[in-house]
């Protein structure tokens, strides 16, 4: 699906819905410093993960947002970048403004909207009482977003009405999702997450794939597939991507050179590693380094 971007007042796409604020779907190939600061939501903000890796703080909330999850923004909640920037990967959203959505859980989504008051209600009250709002593995609501999009561009006889249905079942489905599951449990393999720390504990080493299927106990075939189910990269992409995040952090301390700052998160050499951190971040690691400590 090619990336697209739909605003209300400047899309023809959104006249007829003047309660769909913004609709998008962005595909994020490198890292934008200041890209993604702590902003207040003023709609109903959905997010669904196509592929990457987020980090996010949502609500105070730390939250790492994977393939098939979703956030839900609530209006007057901050919503950021844990580092402040946009992770690398896809990302599909809707920005929804609503007649009323208040702490005390009263919804009213407005007149587009076939929902009941009694069913407006149970949704407000779900979507308050639940301090975390992101969805884990809930496809479903991609589905539903790729679907919207269609309407909106093909406008087939009726297409008015199923969009407005498609918000409602947005909404309905999220609330089923919210209240049936349990944020403690993901369905994520601890091996991932063990395998993970072990390639930040070490990442000066050359890893391969055969070593790094090795510590989950996979084949390679097997286990390139988990890490692209997982989050949208192959594996040594993802490796990158960690090595980056690594830099990242130590580029910002004081008394560190390049040099050893690349060799010690896996790079070869301090050219390689300029270019691969320049390609996802659109700066050289000294000029990163010179913009962060002047902020300092």
């Amino acid at each position: 699906m090619n990336q697209f971007l739909l605003q209300q007042g400047t899309s023809p796409e959104l006249q007829l819905f003047p309660h769909i604020i913004e609709f998008s779907l962005k595909k994020n190939h490198s890292i934008q410093l200041n890209s993604f600061p702590e902003t207040i939501s003023d709609t109903l903000r959905i997010y669904y993960i196509m592929d990457g890796k987020f980090e996010w703080i949502i609500h105070n909330h730390e939250h790492i947002l994977y393939p098939g999850d979703v956030a839900v923004v609530l209006p007057g909640q901050k919503l950021g970048g844990s580092k402040g920037f946009l992770d690398i990967g896809s990302i599909n959203w809707i920005h929804i403004k609503t007649d009323k959505l208040d702490r005390s859980g009263k919804l009213l989504p407005g007149k587009w909207s076939c929902l009941s008051k009694n069913e407006s209600l149970a949704i407000g009250k779900i979507l308050y009482v639940n301090t975390h709002l992101v969805l884990l593995k809930a496809r479903e609501v991609g589905i539903m977003l790729q679907e919207l999009r269609q309407e909106l561009v093909q406008q087939q006889i009726g297409y008015t009405a199923a969009v407005n249905h498609f918000l409602d079942q947005l909404l309905i489905s999220i609330a089923r999702k919210l209240s049936q599951q349990n944020i403690s449990y993901r369905d994520f393999p601890q091996a991932f997450t063990k395998l993970e720390n072990a390639l930040r504990q070490n990442l000066a080493h050359q890893w391969t794939v055969e070593e790094m299927a090795g510590l989950v106990g996979l084949g390679t075939t097997s286990f390139t597939e988990k890490v692209k189910n997982y989050t949208g990269f192959s594996p040594l992409n993802y490796l990158i991507t960690i090595r980056i995040s690594e830099a990242i952090k130590l580029l910002k301390r004081q008394g560190l050179n390049v040099t050893d700052i690349a060799l010690d998160t896996g790079f070869y050499s301090s050219q390689h590693f300029s270019t691969t951190f320049k390609k996802l971040t659109g700066y050289t690691p000294s000029e990163f380094k010179k913009r962060n400590v002047s902020k300092n």
